[in-house]
Order: structure tokens, then C-alpha cells, then sequence
């Protein structure tokens, strides 16, 4: 099996990846501001993050997985105005929702799931010290940093400015230069303020990663904080630049050893239904497809690339997750045995090429094509049976697919009453075979058909799955 292999977005390159110390990763993914609803994006950065999760579990790694929830922000203390509600409501709510989408893609649990509003001590002691060394200033609106104090800004996305951010902030001729950033915010009317010994006010979005992985996860004898930092390919800059410049200069230690970024999430609205509309939120399209086909549909590209998420490729894609679970269905109910060794070093091989899902899901395709060709040469091949729900386990444990029941996820969408009422008939039709009654065999089967359901007869009995 070849060894993982990352792609290092400040060296722009793949690279071999061996961590810090001994066996134990360190991974910091940048979490949501909890405002509303998660969308497309926060899918697709959860699921690639997920995947190198499991990735570096399956090569014997220990993984301290931490997520934070960004729960002060300019967004949320507008949403506070407007529905006059408190900000601990606001956000808890959304901290939930969040988390059950994530529970509906299969996303692993995090180690660590820090809230910023629980931090604000680790992030004042923080500002102090830059303070101290006259790397951060105060001004009259807040505390900043001065970003030509760091000899090393600009290293981490290779870009030192962005002329049209800087263009877009309100003009500011207090700061000591036009790039330099917020890491405190001196409270304004209507606002949500905290004390500190610099100013009653609340912290910049930067300052918080920064000061809650030197508080809870950094190796504090080492030249790297972490193993892995990792988010959107949006937070290179100004985001991950900030937090790496505030690491630096207040630790002498350098945040991460590796950094990655997934790619955007953009809709081609031409390809989507009435019923999704354009929207880029996640509980829309969970409303019609199920978590694990929007997962299996993110997967199928590399978590790199840009992703054009359209209605027509979704539908696609469920149907080759489908073959999977039609396998699964032939057999359902049995014990297990070792996967097939061939086929897991393959996958292994694939997702340790920088997560290459594009050729782990086509390795998979190959081999449920294989095993429905065997099953029906071998219909009373046991062991060969028995190796395929091991292998299936393992394709939901590295890939995170696969692990619904066999028959219920054909049913998503269908209500209870309906899947009683099909189920009846089929047992009906079966009844009316058996009595070699087969015009009223029929009749059943049209009548199946009209509900928007499809019945396969197997040598394993009736299966139906929703059209």
C-alpha cells in the first residue's frame, strides 16, 4: 500500500505525509459561523474532511479531530436585531441544525468542537502578548495587527495584500498600514460586547483559531502547533494568513505542518428542479434526497476541484450508489468474513493519492459489477456472499457509504403507509404466483408500478425500490 500523500496548499504540491509526533495527527478544520442553515458548502469542506479522517485512521493514525463554531460575528449580532432574540438562542439553534445535517452525511464526530464565545480568556491573553511586543495596536475602534511587524506574512497563501478587500472595509487612516486587522472590536451601538483590559468589545474572526488551537491543541516543544489546518479554499486568505502571522509571532511556532482546502461549491441553475430551486441550503435538498446521496454525489469529484452541483448529475449518482445497495440487498442477513484483500489495498492506494475518490468510486464500481456477475454464476457461493458484507462494511468505514439498511434506503421518501401498502400487494402478487395465478399476478405488478416503485424478482425474493 503506497503511503498518504497530501496536497499542501502553500507548497502547491504533493506532498508525503508523515506527522509530528509518533502515531498522533492533529487536524483543525475552520467550522461554520452559526447565523442559518448550512449549505452546499459546508457539505462538500465537512465531507473532504471527513474523508481524511477516515483516511488517516485506516492507516493506523490516532486523529484528534477538532471543528470550531464561530458563534460572534457581525452576521449574527444582525440577525439578534433583527428578531430580537438573544445570541446563545440564535446560535445554539443553529450549532443543532447543524449538527444533525452533519449526522445525515455520515460525518464522523470531532474530538474537539470549541465555541468562541467559551474561548474569549485564551483569545484576550493572546492579543496581550502581541500587544506586549508591539505587534498589535490599539486605535480608537479596536486592537489591530501590524502585519509589517511579520517578516513571514504572505507565506502561507503567497499573497501579502487584496487590494479590492481593502478597498470594500470602510477607509481606516489610524492603522499603521492598509492590510493590518482586526483582532479586537471596540463595542458600537447595538452590539455584543465582553471586557477586556484593552477595551470592552469582542474579538476579530481571526484571532479565535489562532488562540484556541495554542489553548487546546498545540505541541508546545515542537516547530509546528498541528499536523493539519484545514477549510474552503475562501479561507486561504485573508483567513489562514492571519491566524498563521498571529501564531507566529505571539508562539515563535508555526501553526501547521500542512494546510488544505477543498474547492467551491457553485449550482448551475439551469439543472435544477422546481422543487430545489437554486438553493444552496443542505435541509432543502435533504427534503429529496437522502444524506448519503448528496455524500456519495460530493464524492465523486476530488475534493480539490470546484464543484458545479446540479440536479441531473445527483440523480446520476444515485444510481450507482443504488447498484451498490441492490448488491447489498442480495445478501442481506448474513454473517461476514474478511474483505477481499485485493480490492481493499486498491482502495487504500487511491485515497492515499490525496484522496483520490474519483478512482476509489470507480475501483468500487468495478468491483459491485464483479460481484453481481459472481452471484448470479454462484448464487449458493456462501463464502463469496460473506466477503461482500465485510467489504461493504469497510467501504462505509473508509468512504462513508454503504451503511444505510439495504431495504430502507430504497424508501426514502415513501411514508410509512405506502411502504405497508406496497409490501401488502407484494405479498399478494407473491401468493397469486404461487397459485399460478399470474394474470392476478400481473394486475398486482401494474398496480405496484403506479405508485412509483419498481419490483425485481431475485433469488433472494422480492426487492422494490422507489423510481
Amino acid at each position: 500500500m503506497a503511503k498518504l500523500t497530501i496536497f499542501d496548499s502553500v507548497k502547491k504540491e504533493k506532498v508525503l505525509f508523515e506527522p509530528i509526533k509518533n502515531n498522533d495527527v492533529k487536524v483543525y478544520v475552520c467550522g461554520p459561523t452559526v447565523y442559518d442553515d448550512s449549505h452546499l458548502g459546508h457539505a462538500r469542506s465537512a465531507i473532504a474532511f471527513d474523508l481524511l479522517h477516515r483516511v488517516l485512521k485506516a492507516n493506523g493514525y490516532n486523529v484528534t479531530m477538532t471543528k470550531n463554531f464561530t458563534d460572534i460575528d457581525d452576521k449574527i449580532i444582525k440577525k439578534m436585531n433583527e428578531s430580537n432574540r438573544s445570541l446563545e438562542d440564535i446560535t445554539s439553534e443553529y450549532i443543532l441544525k447543524y449538527k444533525s445535517d452533519m449526522e445525515a452525511l455520515n460525518i464522523l464526530p470531532n474530538s474537539f468542537e470549541p465555541k468562541a464565545t467559551e474561548n474569549l480568556q485564551v483569545m484576550i491573553d493572546m492579543i496581550e502578548d502581541l500587544m506586549k511586543k508591539d505587534i498589535a495596536y490599539k486605535i480608537s475602534d479596536g486592537v489591530y495587527f501590524d502585519v509589517s511587524k511579520d517578516e513571514n506574512y504572505g507565506s502561507i497563501s503567497h499573497r501579502a495584500s487584496d487590494e479590492n478587500s481593502i478597498a470594500r472595509v470602510e477607509s481606516n487612516n489610524e492603522k499603521r498600514n492598509p492590510s493590518d486587522f482586526a483582532l479586537w472590536k471596540f463595542e458600537k451601538q447595538n452590539d455584543v460586547a465582553y471586557n477586556s483590559p484593552f477595551g470592552k468589545g469582542r474579538p476579530g474572526w481571526h484571532i479565535e483559531c489562532s488562540a484556541m488551537i495554542n489553548e487546546h491543541l498545540a505541541y508546545k516543544d515542537e516547530a509546528y502547533q498541528i499536523d493539519i489546518h484545514g477549510g474552503g479554499a475562501d479561507l486561504l486568505f485573508p483567513h489562514h494568513e492571519n491566524e498563521a502571522a498571529q501564531t507566529r509571532c505571539s508562539t515563535k511556532a508555526h501553526l501547521a505542518k500542512y494546510w488544505m482546502h477543498n474547492g467551491f461549491v457553485t449550482i448551475d441553475g439551469e439543472k435544477m428542479s422546481k422543487s430545489l430551486g437554486n438553493s444552496f441550503f443542505l435541509k432543502d435538498i435533504l427534503k429529496s434526497y437522502s444524506g448519503e446521496v448528496v455524500r456519495f454525489y460530493l464524492l465523486t469529484a476530488q475534493y480539490r476541484a470546484n464543484f458545479n452541483f446540479n440536479e441531473e448529475d445527483l440523480i446520476s449518482s444515485k444510481k450507482r450508489l443504488d447498484k451498490l445497495y441492490r448488491v447489498k440487498k442480495r445478501v442481506y442477513g448474513l454473517g461476514k468474513s474478511a474483505v477481499n484483500k485485493e480490492f481493499k489495498e486498491n482502495i487504500l492506494t487511491a485515497l492515499n493519492d490525496d484522496l483520490n475518490t474519483a478512482k476509489a468510486i470507480s475501483i468500487i464500481d468495478e468491483y459491485i459489477n464483479k460481484a453481481n456477475e459472481t452471484l448470479d454464476k454462484e448464487p449458493k457461493n456462501k463464502n463469496f456472499k460473506k466477503e461482500l458484507v465485510a467489504t461493504f462494511e469497510f467501504i462505509n468505514e473508509i468512504i462513508g457509504i454503504g451503511f444505510n439498511d439495504a431495504y430502507k434506503y430504497f424508501q426514502f421518501g415513501i411514508s410509512k403507509e405506502d411502504i405497508e401498502k406496497i409490501e401488502s400487494l407484494i405479498e399478494k402478487r407473491t401468493l397469486a404466483k404461487k397459485n399460478k395465478d399470474f394474470e392476478t399476478a400481473d394486475k398486482i405488478r401494474d398496480e405496484i408500478s403506479s405508485l412509483d416503485v419498481s419490483i425485481m424478482d431475485t433469488p433472494n425474493g422480492v426487492v422494490w425500490e422507489k423510481l
